[in-house]
């Protein structure tokens, strides 16, 4: 879902470009790659890096075509009109996670990081009763939003375009999650040669700007 408002930019400025038609469909990424392995027919599929690996070592997607495409990084939101708490430091943010009366973070690759990450600090056992793990493919912002959690972790091209809360910054470069988005051609599919210059676009220059509109970097 963090790539879902990136590839609706970019496919519209590639159908724009060249007449080619493109539809993307966005789900939870656990949720994608369970149905690429059990063989649903796609062209090409989107997911973190590691998710990509994985599919191509199961022979779902062809190794030669996959291509890194955005930098994702993780920021911290609360409910908007609440007291943003101070995140500039590694300290400060373990501080604002143990003062929080409720957690959320995502089932994604930056929901895995997090949960690693308070481990190593030792708190795990302290805010395991307030953690709130959102649903595959329900955005944190949107539990933030609605006031079910006080303060939220996700990818931050998933948070700069919901209402109702405050992003109060990026996670401090000393604890930064980045995630790294990838695509790759399914084994399987008819449009290679389509598929593969859809690629090329999405990774080239012309499609830097997009990606940075959308909170993430070229990879």
């Amino acid at each position: 879902m963090a790539t879902r408002q990136l590839l609706a930019e970019l496919t519209q400025a590639y159908t724009q470009r060249t007449g080619q038609g493109v539809a993307i469909e966005s789900v939870g990424g656990v949720d994608a790659a369970k149905r690429v392995q059990a063989g649903e027919a796609f062209d090409m599929v989107f997911l973190a890096s590691d998710a990509i690996d994985k599919l191509i070592a199961a022979g779902h997607i062809d190794a030669q075509s996959k291509v890194d495409l955005a930098l994702s990084g993780v920021a911290v939101a609360v409910r908007a009109g609440t007291t943003a708490p101070d995140i500039s430091s590694e300290e400060a943010v373990r501080q604002a996670v143990l003062a929080a009366p409720s957690v959320s973070y995502s089932t994604g690759p930056s929901g895995v990081a997090l949960a690693k990450l308070f481990e190593r600090w030792g708190i795990a056992d302290t805010i395991r009763e307030r953690m709130v793990q959102a649903p595959p493919g329900v955005p944190v912002g949107s539990l933030v939003a609605q006031g079910q959690v006080a303060l939220g972790f996700q990818q931050l091209s998933e948070l700069i375009h919901l209402q109702g809360i405050d992003v109060v910054g990026p996670l401090p470069p000393a604890i930064q999650i980045t995630t790294t988005f990838s695509a790759g051609l399914c084994s399987s599919s008819s449009q290679l040669p389509a598929g593969r210059a859809l690629l090329a676009f999405m990774a080239s220059n012309d499609a830097a700007e997009a990606k940075r509109r959308q909170g993430m970097e070229p990879a």
